[in-house]
């Protein structure tokens, strides 16, 4: 008889989904109860406006809250704010209008603890997220990754694997488009699979059914009241989940290796430091990707098999087969493991110049994540960092920086903690290091290109945010790419 993972492959292959009759209790009971309630749209970003199309189809009433006056939204917005009839607060205090609502939506960037939404909370409001009420009505199994570093290549792997079985996979969180009203279209077959961050997790009452936690370091402090608190909101992808839950946790990290203490459910643990006797590890002596079960080790894969490089990507591989394996065959894990070149702007290869590698590494916003990648490469790096402040220790990667890079140009307020720290570590090494200032992105671009010679690597990996100059870290690196194939 065959494998359901392989009539599922070739069902999707052919373009047929598993379809099937099927009534969503949850959420016609959560329909249900809709009518005549008044409800708070609290931060009008990219998740929450698809709540508008849906809430208008029942009768409540509904009003936005945001920071941005009514005149500075975009056309379609106001006109759609204008056809559904929904009230409008804007400006900066425009959560003195926060009274008498039943269900509250926050959007990720506004925290909980905001004295307005704990006064309607402590009044009997439900304050929740269109991500929360995802992972709460959908009908299917939802797999759930967070984590400071790797959240965006592991979610990815776990996608590709996923789809390579013929799941039909909705994604969201961080990545893809919100999804809440797709929960109608959901069957027991599919699967929701999301990238969670702190601001997602923090004040959430439910877990995904697999959840993953990469890694935790200090990160959003600018924005976290304390290290504890960024911590246990990460805490939160797996802390309410049901009886029969599985928990993937990062051995060699020792916050998320204490995690475990805090659940009762399944837990599974990746290594890239460790032998482990049950999970899944890289083995450095080899160069293998290997499972240890009743104290048996199994060899999967080599890393000569795998497109995208470093040890932190052997570690994301490692963790996506222990998220898949009670859901998808071993050898189409396997498959599309191998058929994966990586994602955008994370060891993104950008063109190769005079014989010098250009890499787009703008996801590296933190020190760790700068710091899983400068160990990526043996050839001589030229690396442009820099950017906005997070509040974040930049002494360990300034060791790195030390060790593994010849060339450093800096851009952004983050730029003098950084050769502060890399002055002190040149310091330790008895080295010394060419470091450059630039006003720009630009200007970056320009000064690695003169500097670099053929067998170097020109690696963006700013270790800082990106708002000081950019949106966000997509466009950051969109715009490094545009100006290294203008080269």
């Amino acid at each position: 008889m065959l494998d359901n993972n392989y009539i599922r492959k070739e069902l999707y292959e052919k373009g047929i989904n598993f379809k099937m009759e099927f009534q969503n209790r949850k959420l016609e009971d959560f329909n249900n109860n809709l009518s005549g309630k008044k409800i708070a749209i609290v931060g009008i970003g990219v998740s929450n406006i698809p709540l508008l199309d849906y809430f208008h189809q029942f009768n409540v009433e509904l009003s936005i809250f945001d920071k941005k006056d009514e005149k500075e939204l975009s056309k379609d917005l106001k006109n759609k704010i204008n056809k559904y009839k929904i009230r409008y607060f804007g400006g900066e205090n425009n959560l003195e209008n926060l009274k008498g609502y039943d269900i509250i939506f926050r959007s990720p960037s506004i925290m909980p603890y905001r004295e307005e939404l704990q006064a309607e909370a402590d009044r009997g409001a439900i304050i929740t997220t269109e991500i929360e009420l995802v992972i709460e009505l959908a009908p299917c199994k939802v797999i759930g990754v967070t984590g400071t570093e790797g959240k965006t290549t592991t979610t990815t792997i776990i996608y590709e694997i996923m789809k390579k079985a013929g799941y039909r996979c909705f994604l969201g969180g961080n990545m893809g488009n919100p999804i809440f009203n797709q929960i109608k279209d959901m069957t027991p077959e599919d699967v929701v699979i999301l990238e969670l961050s702190s601001f997602q997790l923090i004040g959430m009452n439910v877990s995904p059914d697999i959840s993953l936690v990469t890694n935790v370091f200090p990160d959003h402090l600018n924005v976290h009241r304390s290290f504890d608190e960024y911590k246990d909101a990460k805490k939160n992808i797996f802390i309410h989940q049901k009886e029969n839950g599985i928990v993937v946790l990062n051995y060699d990290n020792e916050i998320t290796r204490d995690f475990a203490n805090y659940t009762k459910n399944i837990v599974k643990f990746f290594s890239s430091k460790q032998i482990l006797q049950n999970g899944y590890f890289y083995d450095t002596s080899d160069g293998y990707i290997k499972q240890g079960q009743n104290n048996e080790v199994t060899n999967i894969m080599h890393k000569s098999e795998i497109q995208i490089r470093g040890v932190h990507n052997y570690e994301n591989i490692c963790a996506a087969l222990a998220m898949t394996d009670t859901l998808v065959a071993r050898e189409l894990q396997v498959e599309a493991i191998r058929s994966f070149k990586g994602v955008e702007h994370r060891l993104e290869f950008v063109r190769e110049l005079n014989g010098v590698k250009w890499y787009n590494d703008s996801i590296g916003t933190s020190p760790a994540s700068t710091i899983a990648g400068l160990k990526a490469f043996e050839e001589n790096i030229i690396l442009l960092a820099g950017g906005s402040e997070k509040g974040l220790d930049y002494t360990e990667i300034g060791e790195v920086i030390a060790e593994k890079v010849g060339t450093l140009i800096l851009c952004g307020p983050t730029s003098a903690k950084i050769e502060e720290a890399t002055r002190k570590g040149l310091e330790r090494h008895n080295k010394d290091m060419e470091i450059y200032y630039a006003p720009n992105l630009e200007e970056e671009v320009k000064i690695a290109y003169s500097k670099a010679k053929e067998g170097d690597v020109v690696l963006l990996s700013p270790a800082s945010a990106s708002f000081d100059a950019f949106k966000n870290f997509d466009e950051r690196g969109k715009r490094f790419k545009e100006f290294v194939n203008n080269l």
